[in-house]
């Protein structure tokens, strides 16, 4: 699955970080602002946020420029392993021993943080925005956000290109599309706010045809012919500000 490290004091601040992106497109970037400011804003600044995410313990935590996300779990014979991501690389244990850590367990950290911490990843300088006009989903209007990656700093799937459904209404981000890993098409069922920061649990659809652009995913989703393929639920929310 696709991977992205995706701060802000103040709306300057975030409109510093959007502005920052290449080629940023201004409506896109005001769009993608007014969301982060709905689910965060300034606090994900500073934060220190623990949850479950099925058999993981998470801990999320930005302190100015610095981060820090460590993911801890069992396996099948009782032993503790623990990655932690901060901005100097990872670490893995195993009964606390230190073990040389793999690409893959890098990416799966971070795949975790990037979801959880949506929209404000979509501020990170490798991002670029594109505004691709209007929508309706279930009578619900909404703007339609295109997300691509630069080379430098966009990840070894760096050529991937999200969506993103933003509430006109709300202003906050109601659905995602991705097609690294297989198509598929999220809707947002359960906002819990932990710390002044909203996270979201899913409902994850699969999309059959895998000719289509992820901007097309919403049209699927309407005709009723996406599958339904899991729930990604967090729980146990605790903050440690």
């Amino acid at each position: 699955m696709l991977i992205r490290l995706f701060p802000f004091l103040c709306l300057l601040f975030i409109a510093q970080s959007c502005s920052g992106q290449k080629d940023a497109d201004p409506k896109a970037a005001e769009i993608v602002r007014q969301c982060v400011e709905v689910h965060g804003g300034r606090n994900y600044r500073n934060f220190d946020v623990s949850f479950d995410f099925r058999a993981f313990k998470v801990k999320l935590q930005h302190k100015g420029g610095k981060f820090r996300y460590e993911r801890s779990t069992k396996d099948t014979l009782g032993n503790t392993i623990v990655d932690i991501l901060t901005n100097e690389g990872l670490t893995r244990s195993i009964n606390g021993k230190a073990q040389t850590p793999e690409d893959k367990y890098r990416e799966s950290v971070n795949a975790l943080a990037y979801f959880a911490l949506l929209p404000f990843k979509l501020t990170e300088p490798a991002v670029n925005l594109k505004y691709l006009g209007e929508t309706s989903i279930d009578k619900q209007q909404y703007d339609k956000i295109e997300v691509s990656f630069d080379a430098e700093g966009g990840g070894k799937d760096y050529k991937d290109v999200y969506c993103y459904w933003i509430n006109q209404q709300t202003h906050t981000m109601d659905y995602l599309s991705y097609a690294t890993g297989g198509p598929r098409f999220r809707k947002a069922t359960k906002r819990t706010k932990v710390g002044g920061i909203v996270f979201q649990d899913y409902d994850n659809y699969e999309i059959k045809d895998t000719t289509l652009s992820t901007q097309d995913y919403d049209r699927v989703f309407m005709e009723g012919k996406a599958v339904l393929l899991s729930k990604i639920e967090q729980t146990n929310y605790v903050s440690h500000k």
